[in-house]
C-alpha cells in the first residue's frame, strides 16, 4: 500500500522551516523564519507557540533542550517545551545556517556564513572545537553517530569530513556546484550519516544521492530516479538505517531501499514547493516534511508494504518469537524492516561495528530466530552450517575490522596548536583584526569590493592613519612605534614574503621586502626596538634590522606557536613535544638582542591550565613577559623568583556567561591594568561595530581573600610582584619613575604595618616577627613602638634585637659591595702581597683614602708604587691623602671615635665601646653621603636609606649639621653653581651631579677626556670609564700631571673662600667641642664641620630603639 499524504497545515511565514519529532515522539515541533517554535500534538489541533528570537535559521531538539541559530549570530539554548532561555553556546561573526545535536545530545555542531564549523559541549560551552578550511559559507552539518567525525557541505562546492578530536580535515570531496552565498545555492545539501554504525554518508548531489563509505570515503553507490527532475535539497535516514528519503526543490519526495537500490515511494508536493526539511518518526512509518512557504505535511504508511512483504523471508517460528518482543500492530513496520535487513546482502548488519562482542550477542540473537539449535546460546562459536549467508558476510567483515581496531587504551596525543599572531583574529574571516596592541590597530578587509589593510594609531602624534592595498594577501602583521610589519604565505607562483613599512625612517625610502627561500613559509613575526624577527616553517628565527639588514639566524627548538617582542627582548613559544589528554606541551625562550646578547629562559616549559592552549603572548608596557591561556588565566614572569611564572588574573571570573570571553590587547604594571575586549558568546570580537576596551583589575589567587588578612596579603605580594620591573629597568639603563617606586614601597610598608597590628590583636607574636623581617628600618621602629605600647614587651625586645642585627648585616653588605666595586676598578692595577701586608703601606692607603687632594698636591712621580691611589678619586675625592712613602699620623682634629668610614679598607678602631652607635652612624653616613661624579656606581649600591626614629633637633646648630649631612636637592645645586660662577676668579663650568667639594686634578682631566673615552668605547659604563681614565692619567708625563693638579688648585681657591664665608659660628663651636683645632686651610674647617654630626646622631639612634614601660 503506498504512503498516505495528509493535508498540509500552514505553520510559519515564507522562509526556511525546520521540523522534527520531540523526545517522546508524541508531538511535531517546527521552527520558522519568524523566530517562533510551534508544538503540534496533531495536525488537526492548533499548535502552541514559543518565540525564541527575531529570526531563526535552524533549530534542533534533544533531551528537553532546543538549540537555535538566530539572526544575532548566536547559537541560543532554550528549554523544552517552555522555551526559557538557557544561555548562549557560541557565537559567529555571521549567522549560522545549520545546527544539529549529536546522538546523545551532549554536543551540538553548527556551520555558519563565516566558513567555520564549530562543535560545542552543551554542558560546558567553553569546550569548543573549531574546524577551519571551507572557503565559502557552510550549508549544512551532520554528526557521526560515533562522535568521531562531523561532515559539512559548503558553498565552495566541497563536502568535508572533519576529525573532531584533531580538528583536522579527513576528506575533501568536490561534489557540489560553487556559489558565493547560501541564498544563491541551488540546494542547501542537508547531508546525513547512517544511524547507529555510521558506515555510510548520504550526500544529495544534483538529482541523485551519493553514498560514501566510512574511513575510505569512496562512493559505494548512487540512488536516483526519473521521478526527480530538480536537484535534491534534503535527505534523511530511517531510524533503522535501511531506507533513505529525499526531497527536491520542486516538491518531489522519494524513498529508496538502500539494500536493493529500489525506489519504493514517490510523493509529489501538492503545490510543487521546495522541500526544506524531513523527519522520520522514531517508531512509526511516518515522515513529516516542511516547505519553504512555511507549510507542514505528514506522510503515513511509508514503506509499510515493503516491510510486510519482507516478513515471509524469515521462518515463521522466528517471526513469532521476534514479534513477541513488541506490543501493538503498528510496530510491524519496524519488525519487518529489521528482518528484511537480515536477509539483505547489500548492506551489512549494524553489529559489525561491535567486533569485541560477536559471539555471545550473535548467539543470543540467532537463538531467537532458530529454535532447532538450542545449544547456540551456550556454544562460544557458531558452526558454518548454523549460520546463514548474511552471517557469513558479517564474519568476514569482522575479520577485516578487528586488525584495524586500536588496542592502546592509554593517554591519547593532543593535536598540536597551530601558529598564531597574538592580538589578531582568525585569518579565515573576511573582516578581521590583524593586530591590536598598545600602539594601534591593523584591520584587514578581504571581500568582493576591496582587499586592503587599514592601520590606525591610538596616538596620532606617532603617525597618521595608513591605507594599504593588500595585493600580496598578507595574513600576518605587527605594529610598533617605528614600523608596520607584514607577511604572507607562499603560493604556487610566489614565495613567502616579509614586508616592512619603516615610517619612522628619516630618508625617503621607507619600505623594504624580503623573499623567503623556496619551501619556507613565515608563521609568526614581531617588532622590537630597532629590529624585526620572523619564525618560519624551516624552524628558523630570522632577525633583521628595522632598516632591512639581515642579522642573526637562530634555530628553533620546535615548531613555533607564537612570538612577541619588547625593546631588546624576544620571546618565542614553541612545541617542546606531543601533549596528551588535551594538554599542550609548550616551551618558551626569552632572548635579549641588545648590545649584551644573552638568553634568559632556555627553552623552559610554559605552564598552561589543564586541557587549554595559548591564546595571547606579549609583554607589559614596562617590559615584563606575560601570556594568557584559553582558560583566561594571565601569568607574568616573576624575575625576583628565579624567572618563574605567577598567575596574576583570571578573566573568567569577570565573565557573565560560560561562552563569554575577554580578548586581551594590553597589560600595564603601573597602573595595574589589564586591557581587554569583552566578547559575548565568542573568543574574538567583530570588527564592526568598533569594540570597546574594558579594564580588569589584577588579583593573585591567594586563599581566603574574603578575610581582611587574606586581602592584605594579596595586596602586599601583588605590589611586590608589580614593582619588580623597576629593578629590571634600572639595571638595564631604562628610564623609570622613581616617585612611583617610592609610592609602591610606601604602600608595601603600610600593608606590613597593618598586618603587624592585626597579628598583635590576634596574639600571633611569632607571626609579628615574621612580618617585621620584611619591614624597613623605619617601619620596624614603628613596630617596636606599637608592640611596647600594646604591653607586648617580649615582642618589643625581640624586634629591637632584630633591628640591631639587620643594621649590622646592612653595614657588612655595604662594605662588601664597596670592596667588590674597588676590586673591579682595580682589575688592571695590582700590588704584591708584601706590599699590601706592610703595616706602613696599610696606613698610607688609609690616609690616601681620606685625603686625595693633598696626594695630588704632593705627588712624586719617582715612586710609582705609592703614587696616586686609584680608589682615592672614586671613594673620597674631598679628603687629602698623606705624602707617598711617608708614614702620616692623624692629628687630634681628624679623629672621630664614632665614625666608621665605608671608603676605608682598614676596620674600625678596635676597642670602641659604642658598637651599636657605630652601626647606625656608619649606615646613616653611607645613606646620606652626596654622590660625586666619580662614584656613580657606588652611589647606586648605597641607595638604601635607614632612618631610625630620632628626636627633632632643637638647636640651630643641630639643624645646620643635619642639613649638611643630607643629600643636596637640585634646587640647592643650581644656586650653588650660580654662586660659584659669580665668585670664582677662574670660572669652571660645574657638573650637575657634583657637590660643593673642589675637584682634583684627575677629576678635571676626566671631565675633559670623558667624551673621547666614550667615543672609543661606547659600551663603557661609569665604573669602566673611571678605570680606563685612571690608567690613562697614570701614563701621562710628570709635567702634564702637575699641570692638571695646579689647575685644580687654582680653580678651587675662590670656591673655598665662598664656602668659608658661608659657615656659621655654631659650626666652629661644635668643631671645638669635638676637639678639632683651628686650621688655616678652609678645607680642614669644612671637613671638621662635616665630622661633627655623628656623635649627636649616634645618641639619637640608640634612643630610637628604647621603649618605655607604661
Amino acid at each position: 500500500m503506498p504512503a498516505v499524504k495528509l493535508p498540509m497545515r500552514y505553520g510559519h511565514p515564507e522562509g526556511h522551516t525546520d521540523v522534527c519529532f520531540d523526545d517522546r515522539a508524541s508531538c511535531l515541533v517546527t521552527c520558522g523564519s519568524d523566530g517562533d517554535i510551534r508544538i503540534w500534538e496533531s495536525l488537526d489541533d492548533d499548535p502552541r507557540s514559543v518565540n525564541v528570537g527575531e529570526k531563526a535559521y535552524s533549530f534542533a531538539l534533544k533531551n528537553g533542550k532546543v538549540v537555535t541559530a538566530l539572526n544575532n549570530n548566536a547559537i541560543q539554548l532554550h528549554t523544552y517545551p517552555d522555551g526559557d532561555p538557557d544561555g548562549i553556546l557560541t557565537r559567529f561573526t555571521t549567522h549560522a545556517n545549520h545546527v544539529v545535536f549529536n546522538g546523545d545530545g551532549t554536543k551540538i555542531a553548527a556551520g555558519s556564513g563565516d566558513f567555520l564549523v564549530k562543535v560545542v559541549n552543551v554542558e560546558d560551552s567553553s569546550q569548543q572545537k573549531t574546524m577551519r578550511g571551507h572557503e565559502a559559507p557552510v550549508l549544512s552539518v551532520s554528526f557521526d553517530p560515533k562522535d568521531v567525525y562531523v561532515a559539512s557541505a559548503s558553498c565552495d562546492g566541497s563536502v568535508r569530513v572533519w576529525n573532531i578530536a584533531y580538528q583536522s580535515c579527513e576528506a575533501n570531496l568536490p561534489l557540489l556546484q560553487k556559489c558565493n552565498d547560501v541564498v544563491n545555492a541551488k540546494s542547501i545539501c542537508r547531508l546525513e550519516w547512517q544511524p547507529k554504525a555510521g558506515k555510510l554518508l548520504a550526500v544529495p548531489v544534483d538529482k541523485a544521492i551519493h553514498l560514501y563509505e566510512r574511513d575510505s570515503w569512496k562512493s559505494s553507490l548512487t540512488l536516483s530516479d526519473d521521478f526527480i527532475t530538480q536537484p535534491v535539497n534534503v535527505v534523511t535516514w530511517s531510524p533503522c538505517g535501511h531506507y533513505l528519503i529525499g526531497g527536491s526543490i520542486d516538491g518531489c519526495i522519494v524513498v529508496w531501499n538502500v539494500a536493493t537500490k529500489a525506489c519504493i515511494e514517490r510523493i509529489k508536493h501538492e503545490k510543487g514547493y521546495t522541500i526544506c526539511a524531513l523527519a522520520w518518526h522514531p517508531a512509526l512509518p511516518q515522515v513529516a516534511y516542511t516547505d519553504t512557504e512555511g507549510n507542514l505535511g505528514l506522510l503515513q504508511n511509508v514503506c509499510h508494504a515493503e516491510g510486510k512483504s519482507t516478513v515471509p523471508k524469515v521462518p515463521s517460528p522466528a517471526t513469532k518469537d521476534y514479534d513477541a518482543l513488541f506490543d501493538g500492530d503498528e510496530e510491524d513496520f519496524l519488525n519487518g524492516d529489521m528482518i528484511d535487513h537480515q536477509g539483505s546482502a547489500g548492506i551489512e548488519d549494524d553489529d559489525d561495528d561491535e567486533p569485541l562482542m560477536p559471539v555471545s550477542v550473535r548467539g543470543r540473537q540467532r537463538g531467537l530466530l532458530d529454535d532447532d539449535n538450542d545449544s547456540s546460546l551456550d556454544v562460544p562459536s557458531l558452526k558454518p552450517g548454523d549460520t546463514e549467508k548474511p552471517d557469513g558476510d558479517d564474519k568476514s567483515s569482522l575479520l577485516s575490522i578487528v586488525p584495524q581496531k586500536i588496542s592502546y587504551d592509554g593517554p591519547k596525543p593532543t593535536l598540536p596548536q597551530k601558529p598564531f599572531q597574538a592580538g589578531s583574529t582568525p585569518s579565515h574571516l573576511m573582516h578581521r583584526f590583524m593586530m591590536w596592541n598598545s600602539v594601534g590597530v591593523i584591520r584587514c578587509y578581504n571581500d568582493e569590493q576591496d582587499n586592503a589593510i587599514d592601520v590606525e594609531f591610538h596616538d596620532t602624534s606617532i603617525h597618521h592613519a595608513l591605507h594599504l592595498t593588500n595585493t600580496l594577501n598578507h595574513t600576518i602583521a605587527d605594529l610598533s612605534q617605528e614600523a608596520v610589519l607584514l607577511a604572507c604565505e607562499s603560493t604556487a607562483e610566489l614565495s613567502s614574503k616579509l614586508q616592512c613599512l619603516h615610517f619612522s625612517s628619516w630618508d625617503t625610502n621607507k619600505e623594504w621586502m624580503v623573499d623567503m627561500p623556496p619551501g619556507e613559509d613565515i608563521e609568526a613575526v614581531c617588532l622590537g626596538q630597532g629590529w624585526v624577527a620572523c619564525a618560519t616553517s624551516a624552524l628558523l628565527i630570522r632577525v633583521f634590522s628595522v632598516g632591512g639588514v639581515q642579522r642573526e639566524i637562530l634555530s628553533l627548538l620546535g615548531p613555533v606557536v607564537c612570538m612577541a617582542a619588547h625593546g631588546d627582548q624576544l620571546m618565542v613559544v614553541y612545541h617542546r613535544g606531543t601533549g596528551f589528554d588535551g594538554d599542550q606541551c609548550l616551551g618558551v625562550q626569552l632572548l635579549e638582542l641588545g648590545t649584551k646578547k644573552r638568553q634568559v629562559l632556555h627553552g623552559d616549559p610554559l605552564p598552561v591550565s589543564r586541557k587549554s592552549f595559548l591564546m595571547w603572548l606579549g609583554f607589559t608596557a614596562e617590559g615584563s613577559p606575560c601570556y594568557v591561556d584559553s582558560e583566561g588565566i594571565l601569568r607574568m614572569l616573576n624575575r625576583s623568583l628565579g624567572n618563574l611564572w605567577t598567575p596574576v588574573c583570571n578573566t573568567r571570573e569577570h565573565c557573565k556567561g560560560k561562552s563569554d570571553h575577554y580578548w586581551v590587547v594590553g597589560v600595564h604594571e603601573n597602573p595595574q591594568q589589564l586591557r581587554c575586549i569583552p566578547c559575548k558568546g565568542a573568543r574574538f570580537p567583530p570588527t564592526l561595530p568598533r569594540p570597546a576596551v574594558a579594564i580588569l583589575p589584577f588579583k593573585l589567587p591567594y586563599c581566603q581573600t574574603a578575610t581582611e588578612k587574606g586581602q592584605m596579603e594579596e595586596q602586599y605580594w601583588r605590589s611586590v610582584l608589580f614593582t619588580g620591573h623597576f629593578d629590571y629597568l634600572s639595571k638595564n639603563g631604562y628610564e623609570h619613575d622613581e616617585n612611583a617606586k617610592a609610592d609602591a614601597e610606601k604602600e608595601q610598608q603600610e600593608l606590613l604595618m597593618k598586618m603587624f597590628a592585626l597579628s598583635c590583636k590576634l596574639e600571633r607574636e611569632f607571626r609579628c616577627v615574621e612580618l617585621a623581617d620584611l619591614m624597613t628600618q623605619n617601619v620596624m621602629n614603628l613596630a617596636i613602638k606599637y608592640a611596647s605600647r600594646s604591653k607586648r614587651l617580649i615582642l618589643a625586645q625581640r624586634l629591637s634585637e632584630m633591628a640591631l642585627e639587620k643594621a649590622a648585616e646592612l653595614e657588612s653588605d655595604q662594605l662588601e659591595e664597596e670592596e667588590d666595586f674597588r676590586s673591579r676598578l682595580n682589575a688592571g692595577y695590582s700590588r704584591t702581597d708584601s706590599e699590601w701586608g706592610n703595616p706602613q703601606a696599610k696606613q698610607v692607603m688609609q690616609e690616601q683614602d681620606e685625603e686625595m687632594k693633598e696626594q695630588d698636591e704632593q705627588h712624586e712621580p719617582e715612586k710609582p708604587r705609592k703614587a696616586v691611589n686609584p680608589f682615592s678619586s672614586v671613594s673620597s675625592p674631598e679628603q687629602p691623602p698623606a705624602e707617598p712613602g711617608k708614614v702620616v699620623f692623624s692629628n687630634k682634629s681628624r679623629v672621630n671615635p664614632f665614625q666608621v668610614s665605608g671608603s676605608q679598607k682598614s676596620p674600625a678602631i678596635p676597642g670602641s665601646s659604642s658598637g651599636s652607635a657605630r652601626f647606625l652612624d656608619s649606615l646613616n653616613k653611607f645613606s646620606r653621603k652626596p654622590a660625586t661624579s666619580g662614584n656613580l656606581a657606588a652611589s647606586k649600591s648605597d641607595s638604601i636609606v635607614i632612618k631610625p626614629l630620632a628626636p627633632k633637633a632643637k638647636s640651630k646648630q643641630g639643624q645646620t649639621s643635619l642639613f649638611q649631612s643630607l643629600p643636596l636637592k637640585p634646587i640647592f645645586k643650581k644656586s650653588e653653581v650660580k654662586e660659584k660662577s659669580l665668585s670664582s676668579s677662574q670660572p669652571v663650568e660645574p657638573d650637575a651631579g657634583e657637590s660643593k667639594k673642589p675637584k682634583t686634578g684627575f677629576q678635571l682631566w676626566l671631565d675633559e677626556n670623558r667624551p673621547s673615552i666614550l667615543l672609543e668605547n661606547p659600551d663603557f659604563d661609569d665604573s669602566e670609564i673611571i678605570k680606563d681614565g685612571m690608567s690613562r692619567f697614570r701614563n701621562l708625563t710628570n709635567e702634564e700631571r702637575t699641570l692638571w693638579i695646579e689647575k685644580a688648585k687654582g680653580g678651587s681657591s675662590g670656591e673655598n673662600m665662598v664656602d668659608l664665608k658661608k659657615r656659621k659660628q655654631p659650626e666652629q663651636e661644635n668643631r671645638q667641642l669635638n676637639g678639632n683645632q683651628t686650621s688655616e686651610d678652609p678645607d680642614d674647617e669644612f671637613r671638621a664641620a662635616k665630622k661633627c654630626k655623628p656623635l649627636n646622631q649616634a645618641t639619637n639612634k640608640l634612643s630610637a630603639f628604647a621603649f618605655k614601660k607604661d
